[in-house]
């Protein structure tokens, strides 16, 4: 696999080569860029990863590959050799998975040369070939209806919203799992089959796309399409044809690029993994054509996101969106708290950067993030986490193989098998180890190996044996990690302390003539400590070196825990339990971490029986959160000082209770604007926009557009809708399944801020409802606009 490898390095080099004589390019045009090894090098021993990976390889053995291909072969007018599966997979991202899977696969044979596993790949790559056949013409997709689809899309007929193109459920989005995917069966296992459908499949986008005007495509970007610039970067570097590069820059979506280009953080409201993705292009773009502004635009945005938008597991957002930066309330009051796909894609970001130009800061956050949140994310007998709630003594809930098909199961499949892609790096003649995590490294074209062996976290150091060809001199670069002091960590060589060294990039480099059999031991030495929420608000975690604490609180009303294949299963709906009554710390101490007691005989365990108020948690024992499933746990606590206590509980009572009676009022709800709430509620539209105002999002129409609520047994009676005082002079109307329900004119009389209309629905409208959902359609009056509509809850 090594020239594979290599040549795709190259590939990737020479454009910024031939532009060396802009500085800063230049200086990373050699040495300081770095190279991951390939998956097919590291190979992980006992440890909690290797665990990971092996449930990972039995949930994915247990899904059946006909399934998976039975969208490709309907649109290819091939007849399916396997009912197709249901929820996500059946209503619309037909194929999303199947994209998803060859990831996957790779990503598992390349890690442990499992030989069911490339059976299974090759069997999809001769599939999907036989389906890009019989199109005929490179086009290869599972998209319902996609072929005239995409015909329309040639012809220049786009309409696209955050989450539709042409009324199809993200089309390119989907799409782009199968590119991804074909990328990575080439890259990691050398499939050649898979480069060809890529390439007919890259050359199809071209010519489909090709009399379309940028103005269109920036249009048709506005539609979710993930990293679809990302892959045809890498074609560009897999061929060497600049054509490809090019498409690349046409997807790439301005609306984003152009504040990260003059360093603005535009971000709040913002469907974070729509984000992610198209930034992970700018920066593989810049790897590909030597575009520097373009990969400090990511690199900004990487900073962004990390300093100020992410909690301390390493995940971000709220509901998939980006909360304000300024404002983490959501956070911890919200049940769809940081979400998987994120993490995965900011890792793969991380990945870029780090090997771009290599600092440990980097690697700091891909740490903290694959221990506590990607590890944390599969149960330990199999199923993948959709949302990590941050809310207190809420759980999360975990996938089945046969019903499950969400785009963290997608991700989830992938993330497992590659925890090898960055515990080391290398340059010419150097090796890097950048994690400490119990694996073996063959780097067979220099003759080296090396086998770390480490209880890490558990212990707090790591040994690492060097086997050798024949003695020779290199540096060994170990990451000096953010969570060791200065002057603490330790290195010895067959026994004998080094004098250390910490570069500017945060490693220390052991520079030697190595001989087969000398062995380094590292002492990582680790403390507690306390972590704010980012906006400074009285919220904390406790991290000991980068591991975050948590504590399971209890098991009770773990409602779904195991998600059928209902559209919203994957959100833990069970009860809310009150803030106002979860644990919370009470210290007037400067330093809360020294109050920690670890329990004898169990590492990395802790009470905090002193600070932990009230009485009735005061045994909760605080323990890695990738260990803690199957329970509610607490990873942020509300902090006070016994001053502050009394205030503290009365305001979060008085908000809980307001908060609470809503909710159990509520027997339905859509946030407009949001793209998952408003995918779960069947939204249909025409001329109709989405936006967000003052941090909350919104949608309105010069057309109409509609949500299905549900409203079992006619329970909901009244219907609340949220609008802005600053939309004035509109006029529309509110309909419920096709019968005219309300009449609204917007006038001025309402201030500027945000209100609540109770609409009663009458006995005539609820005595014709049947079925469990009732049509909710807002439709603009001639020369009008309908809305802004900013929330919709239907009530008893």
């Amino acid at each position: 696999m090594k020239s594979l490898y290599s040549r795709l390095f190259i590939l990737a080099l020479m454009p910024v080569i031939a532009f060396s004589q802009t500085n800063r390019l230049q200086s990373f045009s050699h040495t300081s860029r770095l190279q991951n090894f390939p998956l097919s090098s590291v190979h992980l021993l006992e440890s909690p990863f290797q665990q990971a990976q092996e449930t990972d390889l039995k949930y994915m053995l247990a899904l059946d590959p006909d399934r998976l291909l039975a969208p490709f072969l309907r649109e290819a007018g091939i007849e399916p050799k396997a009912k197709g599966y249901g929820n996500w997979e059946g209503t619309g991202l037909d194929g999303h998975i199947g994209g998803h899977y060859l990831s996957a696969l790779s990503n598992m044979y390349a890690a442990t040369g499992n030989q069911e596993v490339q059976r299974r790949l090759n069997y999809m790559i001769d599939w999907i070939e036989k389906c890009q056949q019989q199109s005929g013409d490179g086009y290869v997709g599972g998209i319902p209806g996609g072929k005239a689809m995409w015909k329309d899309v040639a012809n220049g007929k786009i309409d696209a919203g955050g989450f539709s193109l042409n009324g199809k459920w993200v089309p390119w989005y989907n799409i782009h799992k199968l590119y991804a995917g074909l990328v990575d069966a080439y890259v990691l296992t050398g499939n050649t089959k898979a480069k060809d459908i890529l390439i007919k499949l890259s050359d199809w986008c071209l010519e489909l796309t090709s009399h379309l005007s940028d103005q269109q495509m920036q249009q048709m970007m506005r539609s979710e399409h993930g990293g679809m610039n990302e892959v045809f970067a890498d074609v560009a570097a897999i061929t060497g044809d600049q054509k490809y590069l090019e498409l690349a820059k046409r997807f790439s979506h301005r609306f984003i690029l152009n504040p990260l280009l003059q360093h603005k953080d535009s971000l709040t409201g913002l469907h974070a993994n729509t984000q992610i993705p198209k930034v992970i292009g700018y920066a593989r773009i810049a790897e590909v054509g030597g575009d520097q502004s373009w990969e400090d635009a990511a690199d900004f945005f990487w900073q962004t996101v990390v300093a100020h938008r992410t909690v301390s597991i390493g995940g971000n957002s709220v509901r998939e969106h980006f909360h304000p930066a300024n404002n983490f309330t959501s956070m911890v009051e919200d049940k769809e708290g940081p979400e998987t796909c994120n993490t995965y894609n900011m890792l793969k970001l991380s990945k870029h950067l780090f090997l771009y130009h290599p600092s440990a800061s980097y690697m700091d956050y891909y740490e903290r993030s694959l221990y506590n949140h990607i590890l944390s994310s599969q149960h330990p007998h199999g199923g993948f986490v959709y949302f990590t709630p941050m809310r207190p003594r809420h759980y999360r809930v975990y996938s089945q193989p046969d019903k499950g098909f969400w785009c963290c199961v997608g991700s989830g499949m992938e993330n497992h098998g590659k925890y090898g892609e960055l515990i080391y790096a290398h340059n010419d003649k150097d090796v890097f180890v950048n994690l400490f995590i119990p694996s073996t490294l063959a780097w067979k074209e220099r003759g080296i190996s090396i086998t770390q062996k480490t209880k890490f976290p558990f212990e707090e150091k790591s040994t690492i044996q060097l086997k050798l060809q024949k003695p020779m001199q290199f540096a060994l670069h170990v990451r000096y990690p953010s969570w060791v002091k200065n002057g603490r960590m330790k290195v010895l060589v067959n026994g004998k302390e080094v004098k250390l060294t910490k570069d500017t990039a945060s490693y220390v480099a052991i520079n030697r003539l190595w001989k087969s059999g000398d062995v380094v031991t590292l002492s990582l030495p680790m403390e507690t400590k306390v972590e704010r929420l980012p906006d400074g608000s009285d919220w904390v975690s406790f991290v000991r070196g980068p591991i975050v604490l948590a504590a399971a609180t209890d098991t009770t009303n773990l409602v779904g825990l195991r998600a059928d294949d209902s559209r919203m299963g994957h959100i833990a709906n069970g009860p809310l339990y009150p803030i106002e009554t979860a644990p919370l710390l009470v210290s007037s101490q400067k330093d809360v971490a020294s109050a920690l007691q670890q329990v004898p005989g169990k590492p990395l365990t802790f009470t905090a029986s002193s600070l932990i108020y009230p009485a009735q948690f005061k045994n909760l024992q605080l323990v890695p959160f990738f260990t803690v499933h199957d329970a509610r746990y607490i990873i942020y606590w509300p902090i006070t000082n016994p001053e502050g206590l009394e205030k503290r509980k009365q305001t979060i009572r008085e908000a809980e209770e307001a908060r609470l009676a809503l909710e159990a009022r509520t027997v339905d709800q859509v946030a407009p604007g949001e793209q998952q709430p408003e995918s779960d509620h069947n939204f249909q539209g025409e001329k109709t926009e989405s936006g967000v105002f003052l941090d909350r999002h919104w949608r309105h129409a010069s057309g109409w557009f509609s949500y299905d609520l549900k409203n079992r047994n006619k329970e909901g009676h009244v219907l609340r809708i949220t609008y802005s005082g600053r939309d004035r002079n509109r006029s529309f109307d509110i309909y419920v399944n096709d019968k005219l329900f309300k009449t609204v004119n917007m006038d001025a009389n309402r201030g500027d801020g945000f209100y609540d209309v109770d609409y009663e629905l009458p006995s005539d409208i609820l005595n014709s409802l049947t079925g469990e959902t009732m049509t909710v359609k807002f439709v603009a009056h001639s020369g009008s606009v309908a809305g802004g509509i900013y929330y919709v809850r239907l009530l008893k």
